[in-house]
């Protein structure tokens, strides 16, 4: 039913059927308010003359009416009947005014490092996992439960790093933490109450890790770096360092740390009291060499191991742990607090499950052959299609660095966004006392999906030089 009410001096049309009619009248004077076809200070009808002139009882209009009131689209007057409401006019946005976007063409990728391929979620064995752990769990599960964490998790971590990554482990040494990001925070906040004043960071890495170090109040030399990763026989030059943050087993975004920088570390640890907080970055995809253990194996009261879930099945999980020196554990546990229970027990229980079950094993390896094929293909593409560009960093991990002529980072980059293509240049990760030694890429080859990849592929050698 459409009808037009004359009595307001133009054409008026209103449709209020299809979703009852109280409600459907609603909807079209709220409609014709929002569109401005009713404007502020407009009287209405009567109730008595709407419902003569659509055909409905008189309770339906003035029902309608009512709410509308309520809701603050009309005014009601006794002696000026019921007007349309005065409402600021939304702020128009002047197109001529709007920033330029660049085009993008075809569909859009991402090759920012850093995810792995979220669409390899195990989420059979995942769902699999979780029936029989909660099938199991006693009811204080769901609870506030232990801000260290579910003890079930706990002992089979210990059992599995000491397993694949070579860490010194039991239960009472593991607090479950939502990442690394968050263990981090953790331990900034105990090392400034400790009266540290300086926590060594390599040349590259993530900002994020960096800020969260300032925002505890520490400040962050940076250690050179050169072909055998972060020089840490420098450590001993950084008098106010009362502890460095590495990763060893794949330093982000370059190489490993080798032997002897490792050894180098542990000493000045032992001789100084300082702490290594070790973040075992991609120590589960290796390709090409044999796995190198985690270094806290070297020394358990010197190093803190921290390890998360975010790579090898998914950041969404926000699950991660800290294998810490026995004198820490306390220290921790305080300033994670009561109130600090951010990873759910019932997660906790199902990844227990998922480890003790063999599934982790399994994923892990089912992924490791899944990034090694596509780092293979990368190689292959660049060798075939860019054969000017040097590529590095590719015995494990989820990404790659890529050289670059001098001063072609920021241009390759630009030209990629209009190719909808996301990428991220290794300056991005530069320390900002660190010399600006080199242009190139960090492409990170585990984030598309399968389906996704050959495009992406194909759009990255079309913006190399």
């Amino acid at each position: 039913m459409t009808d037009s009410w004359a009595t307001f001096g133009a054409d008026l049309h209103l449709e209020p059927v299809g979703q009852g009619l109280r409600s459907g009248l609603m909807e079209a004077l709220r409609e014709a308010v929002r569109t401005g076809r009713l404007a502020p200070g407009t009287r209405l009808p009567s109730s008595r003359a709407l419902a003569a002139d659509l055909g409905v009882a008189r309770n339906t209009v003035a029902d309608a009416y009512a709410e509308l009131v309520a809701e603050g689209w009309l005014t009601a007057r006794q002696g000026s009947g019921t007007r349309v409401a005065q409402r600021s006019a939304p702020r128009r946005t002047d197109p001529a005014a709007a920033p330029a976007r660049p085009v993008r063409s075809g569909a859009g990728y991402d090759l920012k490092p850093g995810t792995p391929d979220l669409s390899g979620f195990p989420r059979t064995a995942w769902l699999r996992a979780a029936r029989k752990a909660l099938t199991a769990a006693p009811d204080e599960v769901f609870g506030y439960g232990d801000p260290q964490g579910r003890v079930e998790l706990r002992t089979v971590l210990a059992e599995y790093l000491a397993r694949a990554r070579g860490v010194y482990a039991d239960p009472e040494r593991i607090v479950i933490c939502a990442g690394f990001a968050h263990g981090l925070a953790l331990l900034g906040r105990v090392l400034r109450r400790r009266r540290v004043r300086e926590v060594a960071v390599e040349s590259y890495g993530l900002d994020l890790h960096t800020d969260l170090l300032t925002d505890a109040g520490l400040r962050i030399p940076c250690l050179p770096l050169d072909e055998r990763g972060s020089r840490t026989g420098d450590l001993a030059a950084l008098r106010g360092a009362g502890a460095v943050l590495l990763t060893p087993a794949h330093q982000f975004p370059t190489v490993p740390l080798h032997p002897d920088r490792r050894a180098a570390a542990v000493d000045w640890a032992r001789s100084t009291g300082g702490l290594i907080l070790e973040d075992d970055y991609d120590g589960e995809f290796r390709y090409d060499r044999q796995p190198v253990g985690a270094l806290q194996g070297l020394d358990p009261e010197r190093v803190v191991h921290l390890g998360t879930a975010s790579k090898s099945l998914a950041p969404g999980l926000r699950l991660g742990w800290m294998v810490l020196p026995r004198h820490l554990v306390g220290e921790v546990m305080a300033a994670k607090g009561m109130a600090d229970r951010v990873s759910g027990s019932p997660d906790q229980l199902t990844l227990a499950e998922f480890i003790a079950s063999g599934a982790y094993d399994r994923h892990v390896r089912s992924m490791r052959l899944r990034y090694r094929r596509r780092r293979d293909q990368l190689v292959a593409a660049l060798a075939d299609r860019a054969p000017g560009i040097e590529v590095s960093g590719i015995a494990a991990g989820l990404h790659a660095v890529l050289e670059l002529p001098a001063g072609a980072e920021r241009s390759v980059i630009q030209a990629a966004a209009f190719q909808g293509l996301a990428l991220e240049g290794l300056s991005r990760y530069r320390h900002p006392d660190a010399p600006a030694t080199r242009d190139a890429l960090v492409i990170g080859y585990g984030s598309p999906s399968e389906s996704a990849w050959a495009g992406a592929l194909d759009a990255l050698c079309r913006v190399l030089p």
